[in-house]
Order: structure tokens, then sequence, then C-alpha cells
């Protein structure tokens, strides 16, 4: 017997007639290149995302085709997201900051019909003209007056090309598992694959972000997505936000600016900012520098790497700022897990919930997950057991673009039991509160035993005159390896090997306290923030224990 209910789809159009028709005076604010602060309404963006509609169309864009976009955080690349999806075509976003080659990998392996590129990001494109085999056009998102000179043939001027076309625009409608999104991981080994996401999938997970316990979000809220539009789809906020009707404030180019997340938190009364923990950093570095205030910023969510307690302590103590701390991956579309206290925990102390913080929260749901030892037996909740992390859930992916979607195929994270194998190492302890303690091919085996290269990163970077810190694992005549912790100071501090390696004896177990520290100006990071431990092992590789 089924169920006597309406089949509508979920559809990506669906959020946009929702936002405009019930928050058509709703804000969205932008720093973009040609304009410092642009300010338009829902009703404007809707619009506008109709016009693009016809203009795509116009283009010769075909459903299913796939349209790229090279685009920092703002009102126009929002469009994008809409505009491309909503149309039955598949809205591709493309990190900037990736290597030309990667670039080149990933335009062509997509097949993209049309991009639509930053004037940031014409000199990137103009070098890759030779090789792109499949792009028709080229749309620089400015205007007519801010356009680039380029020696492109096949440019078009964004404001120039929807000003063509009126919003007569009716949106389509489709099966919901119809894919409307595609973002290609970033890792350190081999080349990108290519995610999918369905209208489905992403509208799912645009309704468990919102929950009371992940991110809270409402039409009372002023959102600030400074995580990256070209990273795992800004973590859904672009389509949360509409949804509930939240004001949206995007930084642009100059989301790793300090002064102006600052200014734009202040003016603008922002109440939720999303980013990786160095934005964060950034942003405390200035705060310091200049004496000034955050006060309306009441959550600050942190993703993409392990969030030093430092950086956790000194929003919570100094600002008053709340720091939400998740998990997931490009796979996950990304959202997996998220910080939120069970009834009775605001009275612990405030030591253990900031320890808890510091954790990657507990699973959404819609997400499941279970850690495995070697024999993909299920471990224990009991938070002393780790091994490998594996979930499951309607916004996870199958498999990757054009590689095998057989579960169990050599190419497709998926194993036999239809579980994603994340390629992290956790434990979760008995209140679900679960914790990444490594990369799978990360972990450090010392003398038998396995050491944790995050926590002793954790424990390295809760010194006041450390900026940021990474472990590796080097060989050891007799221990097989032993961690090696190479370090930034930050600006003028004193610090020696020795120093440090006696305040880490206080927090870590003698078997995970370095056997050596190296000073560095700087350390490696991917495209995406996170740590480059594949550089930082071929840049030691010859490093010896004395």
């Amino acid at each position: 017997m089924n169920g006597l209910m309406m089949n509508t789809q979920l559809m990506i159009s669906s959020i946009l007639r929702h936002g405009e028709k019930n928050y058509p005076r709703q804000e969205i604010v932008s720093v973009t290149v040609d304009n410092p602060r642009h300010r338009y309404t829902y009703k404007d963006f809707a619009k506008r995302a109709r016009q693009l509609a016809n203009a795509l169309e116009a283009l010769g864009a075909k459903f299913g085709d796939r349209i790229g976009t090279l685009a920092w955080n703002d009102y126009r690349h929002m469009e994008l997201y809409y505009a491309v999806s909503g149309a039955g075509m598949v809205c591709h976003m493309i990190n900037p900051k990736l290597f030309p080659e990667q670039v080149n990998y990933i335009i062509n392996h997509a097949e993209d019909k049309i991009l639509f590129v930053d004037v940031l990001v014409m000199p990137l494109i103009e070098a890759l003209k030779d090789h792109l085999k499949t792009v028709e056009k080229i749309v620089v998102l400015t205007t007519s007056s801010n356009m680039p000179e380029t020696s492109l043939s096949n440019v078009l001027c964004y404001e120039d090309l929807l000003a063509q076309y009126d919003d007569n625009y009716t949106w389509p409608e489709f099966d919901e598992n119809t894919a409307c999104g595609m973002c290609y991981t970033s890792g350190t080994t081999g080349n990108p694959k290519g995610v999918v996401y369905s209208h489905r999938s992403t509208l799912l997970h645009a309704y468990a972000g919102a929950l009371p316990d992940a991110t809270n979000a409402s039409n009372r809220d002023v959102i600030m997505p400074i995580v990256p539009m070209f990273h795992v789809n800004a973590w859904g906020i672009p389509y949360a936000s509409i949804m509930v009707g939240a004001k949206l404030v995007m930084p642009g180019p100059k989301m790793a600016d300090g002064e102006t997340l600052h200014n734009l938190i202040e003016t603008e009364n922002v109440t939720y900012g999303s980013g990786v923990p160095t934005i964060w950093m950034a942003l405390l570095d200035y705060l310091d520098k200049s004496n000034n205030k955050i006060d309306s910023l009441k959550v600050a969510s942190t993703g993409g790497a392990a969030c030093p307690k430092g950086i956790i302590e000194r929003l919570k103590f100094d600002y008053q700022t709340h720091v939400l701390q998740g998990w997931g991956m490009t796979e996950m579309s990304p959202l997996g897990t998220l910080f939120s206290l069970k009834p009775g925990m605001e009275n612990l102390p405030e030591d253990q919930i900031t320890d808890l913080q510091a954790k990657q929260g507990r699973s959404v749901f819609g997400v499941e997950l279970k850690i495995v030892d070697d024999e993909n037996n299920e471990l224990p909740w009991d938070g002393v057991a780790f091994g490998a992390l594996k979930v499951r859930g309607p916004w996870i992916a199958t498999g990757y673009y054009g590689m095998s979607q057989e579960p169990g195929a050599e190419d497709c994270p998926v194993d036999k039991d239809g579980w994603l194998n994340t390629g992290d190492v956790a434990t979760i302890d008995p209140e679900g509160f679960m914790q990444i303690t490594d990369r799978t091919k990360d972990v450090i085996k010392t003398g038998g035993e396995w050491v944790s290269s995050i926590e002793i990163e954790n424990a390295a970077a809760s010194h006041p005159m450390i900026a940021e810190a990474a472990a590796i694992g080097r060989y050891h005549p007799k221990w097989t390896e032993r961690p090696l912790l190479i370090v930034v100071l930050h600006q003028d501090a004193d610090l020696n090997a020795e120093q440090i390696i006696d305040y880490l004896r206080e927090k870590l177990h003698k078997w995970s306290v370095p056997d050596d520290v190296v000073f560095v100006e700087e350390l490696p990071h991917t495209a995406t923030g996170k740590l480059n431990k594949l550089a930082l092992r071929q840049d030691f590789k010859d490093y010896q224990f004395s």
C-alpha cells in the first residue's frame, strides 16, 4: 500500500521560487571586483536568474550540459548556481586556485560547454585557451566598462548578455535525481575526481544543514559564507540560506582579508560565518592588531581541517563567538557531522565543553557513521577504539564521474556493502561525538604503536608562540618511524625545539612526543587550505633523526 501523497520533485528552482515569494525584500550583499558593496534583494536575484536561464538557452546550452564557473562568492555566482541547475544543466564549480594543469584537466574531463569566469581568473583561462577542447563561449562576470583586454575570441560580457533577455521564463520540471552540480576533489595524488550532485541530494542536504542541531539557520540570521562557492557548494549555504530566507553577505575575492571580513561583519550585522580555520586565524590576527570587535557574530562554523583549540578559545572567550566545528567531504555534499551538545551537557565544566568542540561533532540525520578495523569488523563507540571511518546516506556519492559505479571496484569509493570509505581514521565516543585522528595515509606507526599526527599538531598549535604546525613520520632505525614536527612561529616569537618538546611532554603520550622540531617560514597547503602532507614528506624525504 502506497501513501496518498503528492509526488512533487525536489528541485533547485523550488528554493528560488520559495525565497522570492516569501522573502522578496531580503538582501544579498556582495563584494565584487567591480563593486565594493553591491546590494540587491531576493526579488532582484530571482529576476536575474530567469534572465540568465534565457541567456544560457540562447547560447545553445541544453539539458545536461556542463556549465563551468571559476568565480568567488558573490551575487553573480549565486545567479549561476540557480539558473544553470534550474534550467536542467549542470553547474560545475571549478577551483581557480588549483594548478593550471589541474584546471585544464577538470574542464576537459567534465566537457564544459560554457565557462563563466571572474575578471581575476582571466589570465589563467588565457593561458589555457589552446587546450580547452569543448568550451564554446567564455563569459566574464563583470560590466562592459570593467571588461579586461583579452586575446580570447569567444568572450562575452556577463552584464551585456543578461541585458539582452527578459525574465519571462518558466522553470522546467524533471526527475529530482537529475544532476544539478559538479565539484572535483582536489586530492594531492592522481587526477581530481568529479563528484556529481543531484537536485534531490542537494535539497535534502540543505534541509539537514538548517536543522536546529546543525546550523539552526533562520530568516533572522545574517549569514556570511567565507568558505568558497567553488569548494563543495560553499558547504550548502547558498541553498540553505535562500530556503530559510536569511540575509546573505558575500565577501567575493576578499575572503582571506581580515580587515574586509571585520568590516562586513560589523556593518552588515553578520550573525553566522563559515570558513576554514586559517580564515578565522586571519580574522583573529586582524582583530588583535586593530583592537576591534565582532559583536554581532554569534557563530563561527569551521571545517575542512581540524580547528585548533586555541582558535576555539580565542573566539569564545575574547569575542563571545560560538565555534561550530563540523566534518565532511566533497563526496558528502559535504555535511557529515556538526558539534551540538546533548541535554545536560551545558552544565559541564567549560574546559570539557571546549574539548568536545575540538572534536568533529555528531552525525546529522541523513548520515550514518561507522568505524571498522583492518578486517572490516565494526568497532564500538567507546571513544577508545579507532578505525577506518565509513559513511552512507542520501547525499553521499556512489562513485566518480566517468569512473566505475560498481561498489567494490578499484576506482569506486563505495565498498560492496554500500558504505563510502572516507580515508579518515576516527574514534566515536559513547555520546556519538566523532574525532578524526588522522588520514589513513598520514598515521605514524612507531614501534608497533599508531600515533595520530593531528593530535600532535593540535597540541603544538595550542602554544601561544606557534602559528601553525604539521607532524609527519620519518624513518627511524629502531622504531621504523618517529614523529617529526614542522613549525611556523608567530612573528617575533622566540622559541627553540627543546622548549616545544618540553611543552608537548605535558600534553601528549610519550610515544606521541616528536623526536625533533624543524622551523620553517610557511607550510605547504592544498588549494582548499588543507596541510599538504604529501609535499611535506617530499620536502623532508632525506631527513634523518640524529
